[in-house]
């Protein structure tokens, strides 16, 4: 498999709040369906992600407006843009995540979601080690194909 770095997948619009956002402010935010989740920055470091489960979670609680750090998730597991798409994955799935704050140096670049890798990632992993002479698919003369050596 080709390794191909996060920074192809991460979504440089991913939206941002601050840990004192409110979270009705942020449960309206997630509302639009181009917003999967918001990275909770302070001081530009990734502190806390929030997402419409963690909404749900509290508004079956309580119906009063509190800021996102009292629901956020944290500590936050973040993916450098040069790590693999197939390490990220990986990432996810051992964190029980669906979505990585990219972080280059400190600094917030980012959010890549399991959702902006599935088309870069197959569902099982074929590794093919040719071991042959290599092989040439030509079409013929009549429309057909030929394999030659």
């Amino acid at each position: 498999m080709i390794p191909i770095p996060v920074e192809h997948a991460l979504s440089h619009a991913a939206r941002t709040v601050s840990p004192e956002t409110s979270t009705t402010e942020a449960a309206t935010m997630l509302r639009d369906p181009s917003v999967p989740a918001l990275v909770v920055l302070e001081d530009e470091s990734v502190v806390g992600m929030i997402t419409e489960s963690d909404i749900v979670a509290f508004v079956a609680e309580t119906l009063e407006p509190h800021p996102v750090d009292t629901i956020m998730s944290s500590p936050v597991t973040t993916v450098s843009p040069t790590e693999s798409l197939v390490d990220a994955a990986e990432s996810m799935r051992a964190n029980g995540v669906s979505h990585l704050p990219v972080v280059d140096g400190g600094a917030y670049c980012g959010l890549v979601s399991a959702s902006r890798l599935a088309p870069y990632l197959s569902r099982t992993r074929l590794e093919i080690e040719w071991q042959d002479d290599p092989m040439r698919i030509d079409a013929d003369d009549s429309g057909g194909i030929r394999i030659s050596e």
